[in-house]
């Protein structure tokens, strides 16, 4: 997996995100960088609130 090290640098995660900064976070972390994917209890989430991402 390649991470994309500008990004990460200029897009850290929130300290203390809540539950819609995490989903935002890594819907364009998704998009930008290819380093992990969305941790499974998030994806669930997502599900549930219906809201659509790549993998």
């Amino acid at each position: 997996m390649k991470i994309n090290e500008n990004w990460h640098k200029k897009h850290p995660m929130p300290k203390n995100p809540t539950i819609d900064q995490r989903i935002e976070w890594h819907i364009e972390h998704a998009k930008q960088c290819k380093c992990r994917e969305i941790p499974e209890k998030l994806k669930a989430e997502m599900v549930k609130r219906k809201i659509k991402f790549d993998t």
